[in-house]
């Protein structure tokens, strides 16, 4: 049966998304990696990693929700997570996306917060 398996990571958005990596790579020692993010792995099993990843204050990527942040779950099956969200009364937006990164797919949630949904491939 789908399930959600843990964090994926929190997309935020930024007035100066650059200032902020900036800042945690300077006093924090964080690492960023070429994509912008904040990434730390897991030995899970399988392995899995989650991210904190600053968005520029004007991405349409969190859209239709106008919150400034988007929480990204993995999950087992994407298709069946958004199935059981619509059937919650749920708004599903968009479809699922295939990518080399894995199956996405979006819902908003009672708070009207987006949710993004990650498969992992």
């Amino acid at each position: 049966m789908a399930q959600i398996l843990g964090l994926g990571g929190v997309f935020i958005r930024c007035v100066d998304a650059d200032a902020y990596r900036r800042w945690w790579l300077d006093y924090m020692e964080v690492d960023i990696t070429a994509w912008g993010t904040m990434e730390w792995s897991h030995l899970d099993t399988p392995p899995s990693h989650t991210m904190l990843s600053p968005f520029d204050n004007n991405t349409e990527y969190f859209e239709p929700s106008q919150h400034r942040v988007m929480i990204n779950l993995r999950t087992d099956d994407v298709v069946a997570m958004l199935e059981r969200a619509r059937e919650g009364g749920m708004l599903v937006t968009g479809e699922p996306q295939n990518t080399e990164y894995g199956i996405f797919g979006w819902f908003i949630d009672p708070e009207g917060y987006k949710i993004e949904l990650w498969q992992e491939p």
